[in-house]
């Protein structure tokens, strides 16, 4: 097939305030994100022969993927299967998930984790030389592949950045991506970037290409405190949107239920103890040494997130407290030295000792199981855009992902974006910057106010009332912005700080909107006021867009299914 068709017009000509490019460079593909999505699918269209460019916001092992801890999840154990594996993820996803991209993942992931290995992953093994596989939340099964203990994410990015260095793929560093580059007609013709003083370039400028694949990861710090590190701030969902692409599912952000307690006000990335541990069977108690899931769920402490996180708040505020307890001293010292390193180093560095005392946890935002709408090729609603990672919406995590299935999900469809991009005769056009609206810049301390906006209104509890004065609160910041600046204040001026803020009140606002729409509890959207799920009327999913005159416009599908993301002409090969 060839990409020539005409779109359907849905481009928003919005596009954040920055300098006009000073340079560019072409290629065939241009990859965003240097995690195991981004990664994976530079090396796979490299391989095919494409000019592939790597565009990434820090160093290329400075993403999401180097912090997760778990580790893969696939059915590579004895007795395991994927249809169990696939009947696990339904069940955590609380009827959203799109039941076709779950089997994609389950069938195809064993074999991405294999290649993976043959790319020079090296997962943890018994004696014997078998895969050691452990357990996490909402898996009936052990089937977690990990390095290092709970060094995962680590292995994992080490062995694709040097995959991608021995195949000499061209790569941006310090390279914060403003916007999609489109033609006369809609169609992808590359991104706009700056690059942040180092690196082959200096300042704005473009990669030209028909074919742009978003792998930016998350935006945790949209919250106060999260497990994101900083670059997560929702650059690659605020990119799309601004590009026309439906967003879908934004409402759903899981928080993680197990996250190191460092004091109140503590903001900023936040060190994680992974759900492995409980896998291994510490246990969740409150103040007086009670374990609190007992009774609440079949697995207990084992029992998906968005319920975990749940029980976890409820004890809370039942007893008034910060936090909870996550108690793993039957452990002993040899297997935390041993299985949990990372993790035994960051509690003591805060001056806990798991080995000898009950670690302080609470919930923090953790992971986007909605983003930028894909389909199973990792197509968006715009021609030549794909996505794929913690970035995309592909209709796997449905309301609430199952532990361990993201990097699977970034190698699985990574994989496939690559194949269709491959088979794609795209023609290369020009790039045309027409006429419209140019946002604003919030000043960069606008930042702080947005996460503080949304972990008071749009946290692990909502409601109508909350939801509402976050929306308010955000509006406000966003009419500030538009307002000629006073006197005695000067303007935002482009930078990256200004660029993040910006994007920030982009997905916060996108989040606001639909967890205001749904009004009731599905996975990790908990409505107080709607305190029940209802399938007749919400087993559906929201889907967002920029209006040009950037209102956003809500809308329900018909169905649990979502629609085609491309014409009928450009769905066919």
């Amino acid at each position: 097939m060839t990409a020539s068709a005409s779109t359907t017009g849905t481009a928003t000509r919005i596009r954040l305030h920055a300098p006009a490019p000073g340079w560019s460079i072409d290629a065939d593909v241009v990859v965003v994100g240097s995690g195991v999505a981004g990664l994976t699918a530079a090396l796979r269209c490299t391989a095919a022969g494409l000019r592939t460019v790597v565009v990434t916001k820090a160093r290329l092992d400075d993403g999401s993927t180097r912090w997760a801890q778990g580790g893969i999840a696939a059915a590579l154990g004895e007795g395991d299967t994927p249809q169990q594996h696939l009947d696990d993820t339904l069940v955590a996803g609380a009827g959203l998930c799109d039941e076709s991209a779950v089997r994609a993942l389950v069938t195809e992931g064993p074999d991405a984790v294999r290649r993976l290995i043959a790319t020079g992953a090296h997962f943890d093994t018994s004696p014997e030389g078998d895969l050691q596989l452990t357990r996490e939340g909402g898996h009936h099964r052990r089937r977690i592949v990990h390095a290092g203990g709970d060094a995962s994410g680590a292995e994992v990015s080490r062995a694709l950045v040097e995959a991608v260095r021995a195949a000499a793929v061209r790569t941006i560093e310090n390279a914060l991506v403003l916007d999609l580059l489109t033609d006369a007609e809609g169609r992808t013709a590359g991104v706009t970037l700056h690059v942040m003083g180092e690196g082959q370039h200096d300042g704005v400028g473009a990669v030209r290409a028909p074919a742009v694949v978003l792998a930016t990861g998350g935006m945790g710090q949209v919250f106060s405190a999260t497990t994101n590190p900083s670059v997560s701030t929702g650059d690659g969902v605020a990119l799309a949107l601004r590009a026309g692409a439906d967003i879908s599912d934004l409402e759903f952000v899981q928080f993680h239920p197990t996250v190191l307690f460092l004091g109140s006000g503590a903001e900023g990335q936040q060190p994680l103890v992974s759900e492995a541990v409980r896998g291994e069977g510490a246990h969740l108690v409150d103040a007086t040494g009670t374990r609190f899931m007992l009774g609440q769920h079949e697995l207990a402490e084992l029992a998906p997130r968005d319920i975990v996180a749940k029980a976890i708040t409820r004890q809370m505020q039942l007893h008034g407290t910060e936090h909870v307890y996550l108690d793993a001293r039957h452990f002993g010292a040899e297997m935390w030295e041993t299985r949990f390193p990372t993790i035994l180093a960051a509690c003591r560095s805060h001056g806990i000792d798991p080995v000898t005392e009950p670690i302080p946890i609470f919930p923090a935002a953790h992971h986007a199981s909605g983003g930028v709408r894909t389909d199973l090729r990792g197509r968006t609603t715009v021609p030549g855009l794909y996505a794929c990672g913690e970035v995309a919406c592909t209709g796997v995590h449905g309301a609430n992902r199952l532990a361990s299935n993201s990097l699977l999900e970034g190698l699985v469809f990574a994989e496939r974006i690559a194949e269709d991009i491959t088979a794609t005769a795209y023609e290369r056009t020009d790039p045309v910057i027409p006429e419209g609206t140019t946002l604003p810049l919030l000043a960069p301390e606008s930042r702080l106010a947005i996460q503080r906006i949304m972990t008071s209104g749009a946290g692990v509890i909502r409601s109508a009332a909350s939801l509402a004065e976050a929306a308010a609160h955000l509006e406000a910041i966003r009419a500030d912005a538009d307002a000629e600046a006073p006197d005695d204040r000067k303007p935002a001026v482009p930078g990256v700080e200004a660029w993040e803020a910006t994007n920030l009140l982009c997905v916060a606002r996108v989040l606001v909107a639909a967890a205001r729409r749904r009004e009731e509890t599905r996975g990790c959207h908990w409505r107080e006021d709607h305190p029940d799920r209802e399938d007749a009327g919400w087993r559906r999913h929201l889907v967002v867009r920029l209006q040009p005159d950037r209102s956003l416009a809500v809308h329900a599908t018909d169905t649990a299914e979502f629609p085609p993301t491309l014409p009928p002409l450009l769905q066919e090969q």
